[in-house]
């Protein structure tokens, strides 16, 4: 919970950051840039998740800890997702800029001046299809790559394509899990975050024992 908690209060700050700089308009993209970022925010989970496994105590299993394990692959990692986060931010300031027909909205209608308007149809399309590309890539590259990171000794490149190799295989069960993570991550943000501190917890948790099913300790 506490975990969870950590993040609400992060979310709150960045939202106020935001607001505070009459860049209100950005949240939405914040928001959506949640789920790509997520994957190395729950590193501290998988690590416990690894000790209940074990029946190991919790003591010490923090996102600190849990980076120490492999602190160069999952810092080259995260720093892979943290890019992608820049690019949908980017590429929607961009197409924003060009198909976006309007004068500037203000947050209060935002959603129905741009995604609910005739002046804002090419940009919504255009969004829709870059954030779902993009969203789609760092889920295949994320699915099981940190908590592979933290429980073996291997370099993000090997991650990453079991990762990959996994989703493709499974591809029915991986567009199922993708689904209800927007499914109960988004209800967690409706909640003006507070729903994550057992979303997150929830979702991090989930992951690990999918990333066991998926690799067998022995592979």
């Amino acid at each position: 919970m506490r975990y969870g908690a950590a993040i609400v209060v992060i979310s709150g700050l960045i939202t106020w950051l935001v607001w505070s700089t009459d860049n209100l308009f950005l949240l939405p993209f914040l928001i959506a840039g949640f789920f790509i970022v997520a994957p190395p925010l729950g590193i501290g989970l998988y690590l416990m998740s690894a000790h209940l496994e074990r029946g190991e105590p919790l003591s010490g299993c923090s996102a600190y800890q849990a980076w120490k394990l492999n602190q160069s692959q999952v810092s080259m990692v995260s720093t892979g997702f943290t890019i992608l986060m820049n690019i949908w931010l980017v590429a929607n300031v961009a197409l924003f800029a060009l198909l976006y027909e309007g004068s500037s909205p203000t947050f209060d209608n935002f959603f129905s001046k741009v995604f609910l308007s005739e002046a804002g149809l090419k940009f919504a399309l255009a969004s829709l299809v870059v954030g779902f590309l993009i969203a789609w890539c760092a889920f295949a590259i994320s699915v099981i790559t940190v908590p592979m990171l933290i429980d073996r000794k291997v370099d993000g490149f090997t991650a990453i394509r079991f990762s990959i190799k996994s989703v493709l295989g499974n591809m029915p069960a991986m567009m199922l899990w993708a689904g209800l993570i927007v499914f109960i991550v988004g209800l967690g943000i409706a909640t003006f975050y507070l729903g994550l501190v057992i979303a997150l917890p929830l979702i991090g948790h989930a992951s690990w024992h999918a990333y066991r099913d998926l690799v067998p300790a022995g592979e």
